[in-house]
C-alpha cells in the first residue's frame, strides 16, 4: 500500500549526490594527505591489499560495515515484525557465525599464500585453469546478488521515504562511492567503513533510547512488553508459542533462520571482499580483527530490529503509524519498510531523515567493498592471468580502476530490470544460498584439507547448483502447484532449496574421492604466488635488479618467520570460534525454544539491557578503539597539515630500519616488528 513520502525528493537527491559527494570529496582529501604526510602511494599492493599493514579496530570496522547490508537493518526489522523477538535473535546468530568461523579460513590464508591478492589466485594455484573460472564465476553470482541486494534495499527505502524515483535511486547510490573507491583504494574502503559503521551505531543508539527511554508512545521497555501483548491478542502469530510475539518459539523463525545461515555461508565464504580484508590484516591483527568485528556485528541487527521492528508491531495500532489504520501489507514488508515506518512514528520526520541517512551508510559501504571485490578479481584473475601476465603495476591500477567504475554501472542497469520485473530485497535474501552455497564447502576444503582433488573441487559446485535449483523448483511445484516469484520466494521452497545447494557437496565430495583417488597437496604451489614488485613513489616497477631481488628475499624470509606465530592464531581462531558458534547456535537460543518459553516483563527488560550494553560495545570496539590504535598516524597527518599552513612543513623522519642480527626480526625506531608483509612495508619504504 502506497503511503505519501515524509520528505520531499530534494531530500533524496541531496542525500544520495550531495552526501555522496561530500564523502568523495572527503575520502579522496584524506587519501592524498596520506601519500603527502605519510607517504601512502597508490601502487597496485596498496590499492588492492593496503600493504597488509591493517590493524585490529580497522579490520573489525570494515567487518562490521562489509556484513551491514540494507538487509541488516530491513530484512532483520520484517522478521521481527513477522515473528516477534526470535526473528532479530534468529537473523543475527545466523549470520554472525560465519564472521566467527572466517577468522579460520582467514588465518590459513595468512599462512599458505602469504602474497595473494585474491581468493582465486589461491584456487588457480592449487586447481589451475578449471578450478579458476569455476570458482570465479561463483565469486562473481555472489557479488552480484549482495550488490543488487544493496541497491534494491536501499532504493526501496529513499523512494518510500523522499518520493525519489527508485531507478534514480539504482543509478545515484554508487556514484559517490565509485569516486572515492577509485581514488583510494581499499585503504579508502577501510577508511569510509569506518565512518560509515559509526554513523550507523550512533543512529541505531539514537533509536533505541528513543524507543526504550524518551518517546511518548513507547518510551520504556515495559511499555513495549504490554503493546506487544495487545498486539498479540489482536493477531496473534501462527506457529508461535501461544501466538506471541514474546517467545523464541516460532516456526517461521526457525526456517527463517535455516535459510539465513544456509545463505550467508556464501556471502561470506565466497565474497572475496572477505578474503581481501584478511588479506590486508596485518598478520598479528587478522585473527582479534575478526573476531572482534563478529562480535561487534551482532549487536546491530539484534538491537535495532528488536527495537524498530517490535517498535513497528507496537505502534501499527497508533495514528502516528503511517500505515493506520491497515496494517502494513506483505510486499512492504518484504521490501524491508518495516524500519523506516516505524522510525516515522517515533520522530515524524526526524526518524525520516535519520532512517534516510543510515541506508546511505550502509548501502555505500557495504558498496565499496563490493567495487573493491570485484575490481581485484578483474584486476588479477582476468587481466593478470589471461590478458596480461607481465602486467606494470601503473597498468593494474588502470585496470583496477576501470573494474570499479564498470562494475558500478552495470550493478546500477541490473538493479533496475529487478525492479521492473518485480524482485524485491526480500526474494533476493532469502535465493542467495540457493546459487551460491554449493561452493562453500569445496572452498573451505581448498585451505583446510589437502586430500581434495582436483575433480571434487571444480565438479562439486556445478553439481550442487543444478540441485539446488531442482530442489527449489520442484518443492514450489508440488507445494503451490504453479512456480512464479511469489511462489518460488514462500519459505518451504527457499528452505529446501537453501539446505540441498550448502549439503549437497557432503555427497559428491566423498564420491569424488573416491573415485579419483585423494590429493596430498603440500600448500607450496599457494606459497609461489608473487607480489607486484614496484617502487611507491615513481609507481613504476622496479627494475631487474638487487632492490628488486633483495625485496623478494625480505618478503620471503619475513613471512616465514611468521609461520610459528600463525600457526598458535590458527588453533586459538579454531577453538574460538567454535566456541562462540556454539554459544549462539545452540547453548543460548535452543533452551528457549524448546521449552516454548514466553518471556515475561522482567526477561523482557532484562533482554532489552543486555542489548543496549553490547551497542555500547560495539560502539567501543569499532568507534573509539581504531582511533586509539591510529593515534600515531593521525598524529603526523594533523602536524603535517599544520607545518603546510604555517609555511614550515616538517620533513618526515624516516624510520630507523635495521635487522637485528637473527631472522626473527626487524627493528623499526626500536620496535620489533614480527609481522612479515608489514615490515617489508617498512622496508620498501625506506629503502627505495
Amino acid at each position: 500500500m502506497a503511503i505519501e513520502a515524509p520528505l520531499s525528493q530534494g531530500v533524496g537527491y541531496g542525500v544520495t549526490l550531495g552526501l555522496g559527494g561530500l564523502f568523495a570529496l572527503g575520502m579522496t582529501g584524506l587519501t592524498a594527505a596520506l601519500r603527502r604526510y605519510q607517504g601512502d602511494a597508490q601502487t597496485s599492493e596498496e590499492f588492492s591489499t593496503a600493504s597488509h599493514s591493517v590493524k585490529t579496530g580497522l579490520v573489525a570496522a570494515a567487518v562490521v560495515s562489509s556484513w551491514t547490508w540494507a538487509a541488516t537493518l530491513l530484512q532483520s526489522s520484517s522478521q521481527a515484525y513477522n515473528n516477534g523477538v526470535s526473528g532479530p535473535f534468529w537473523y543475527a546468530s545466523g549470520a554472525t557465525v560465519q564472521i566467527l568461523l572466517f577468522a579460520v579460513i582467514a588465518i590459513e590464508l595468512k599462512r599458505k599464500a602469504p602474497a595473494a591478492h585474491t581468493f582465486l589466485e589461491v584456487v588457480r594455484a592449487r586447481y589451475g585453469t578449471a578450478g579458476h573460472i569455476v570458482y570465479a564465476i561463483f565469486g562473481l553470482f555472489t557479488n552480484i546478488l549482495v550488490t543488487a541486494m544493496l541497491l534494491t534495499g536501499g532504493s526501496a527505502v529513499m523512494s518510500s521515504l523522499t518520493g525519489m524515483h527508485t531507478v534514480a535511486a539504482c543509478w545515484l547510490l554508487p556514484v559517490g562511492v565509485i569516486i572515492y573507491t577509485v581514488f583510494g583504494g581499499i585503504k579508502a574502503t577501510f577508511l569510509t567503513d569506518y565512518a560509515h559503521t559509526l554513523v550507523i551505531l550512533i543512529i541505531i543508539i539514537i533509536f533505541t533510547l528513543t524507543t526504550y527511554v524518551t518517546s511518548d508512545l513507547i518510551g520504556s521497555p515495559e511499555k513495549m512488553y504490554e503493546l506487544l501483548v495487545e498486539a498479540a491478542e489482536r493477531h496473534p502469530v501462527a506457529g508461535n508459542a501461544e501466538g506471541s510475539y514474546l517467545t523464541m518459539r516460532s516456526s517461521a523463525g526457525i526456517i527463517f533462520f535455516v535459510i539465513n545461515l544456509v545463505g550467508n555461508f556464501g556471502t561470506v565464504f565466497l565474497d572475496n571482499g572477505y578474503f581481501q580484508k584478511a588479506i590486508s590484516a596485518n598478520p598479528a591483527h587478522a585473527l582479534s580483527g575478526y573476531i572482534l568485528g563478529g562480535l561487534t556485528w551482532f549487536s546491530i541487527p539484534w538491537v535495532c530490529a528488536t527495537t524498530m521492528g517490535l517498535a513497528a508491531i507496537a505502534l501499527e495500532n497508533n495514528p502516528a503509524f503511517p500505515t493506520y489504520p491497515n496494517r502494513m501489507d506483505a510486499a512492504d514488508v518484504s521490501a524491508g519498510l518495516t524500519l523506516p515506518y516505524a522510525a516515522v512514528a517515533l520522530l515524524g520526520k526526524g526518524g525520516a531523515v535519520a532512517t534516510v541517512l543510515l541506508i546511505f551508510m550502509a548501502v555505500t559501504s557495504a558498496m565499496s567493498a563490493e567495487l573493491i571485490a570485484v575490481s581485484s578479481i578483474f584486476t588479477y584473475d582476468i587481466y593478470r592471468t589471461y590478458i596480461n601476465p607481465k602486467a606494470s603495476g601503473k597498468r593494474l591500477i588502470a585496470a583496477s580502476h576501470a573494474g570499479v567504475a564498470a562494475w558500478g554501472v552495470v550493478m546500477a542497469a541490473f538493479s533496475t530490470m529487478l525492479y521492473y520485473v518485480g524482485v524485491s530485497m526480500g526474494f533476493l535474501y532469502l535465493f542467495m544460498g540457493v546459487i551460491i552455497s554449493s561452493a562453500v564447502i569445496p572452498s573451505v576444503l581448498t585451505l583446510l584439507w589437502k586430500g581434495q582433488n582436483k575433480q571434487a573441487a571444480v565438479m562439486t559446485p556445478i553439481l550442487g547448483i543444478a540441485t539446488s535449483i531442482s530442489v527449489w523448483l520442484g518443492t514450489t511445484q508440488h507445494y503451490f502447484g504453479e512456480i512464479n516469484v511469489v511462489t518460488a520466494g514462500s519459505d518451504m521452497p527457499m528452505l529446501w532449496g537453501n539446505v540441498a545447494s550448502l549439503l549437497s557437496p557432503l555427497i559428491f565430495i566423498p564420491i569424488m574421492t573416491l573415485i579419483f583417488k585423494p590429493d596430498n597437496y603440500d600448500w607450496e604451489g599457494m606459497k609461489n604466488i608473487q607480489a607486484v614488485i614496484e617502487d611507491p613513489d615513481a609507481m613504476d616497477d622496479i627494475p631487474e635488479g638487487e632492490r628488486a631481488n633483495e625485496l623478494r628475499r625480505e618478503i620471503s624470509r619475513h613471512t616465514m618467520t611468521d609461520t610459528a606465530a600463525l600457526d598458535r592464531a590458527s588453533k586459538i581462531a579454531k577453538s574460538v570460534a567454535l566456541f562462540l558458534t556454539i554459544s549462539m547456535l545452540i547453548l543460548w537460543p535452543l533452551p528457549m525454544f524448546g521449552s516454548s518459553y514466553v518471556f515475561s516483563k522482567s526477561f523482557f527488560k532484562g533482554w532489552v539491557v543486555v542489548g543496549c550494553l553490547w551497542i555500547f560495545f560495539a560502539l567501543f570496539s569499532v568507534g573509539l578503539f581504531p582511533l586509539w590504535e591510529g593515534r600515531q598516524g593521525i598524529a603526523t597527518v594533523v602536524m603535517g597539515m599544520w607545518g603546510d599552513m604555517c609555511g614550515r612543513r616538517p620533513k618526515r623522519p624516516m624510520p630507523d630500519v635495521y635487522m637485528d642480527g637473527t631472522d626473527a626480526d626487524v627493528v623499526v625506531n626500536g620496535h620489533g616488528l614480527k609481522s612479515g608483509m608489514g615490515r617489508s612495508w617498512f622496508w620498501m619504504r625506506t629503502s627505495m
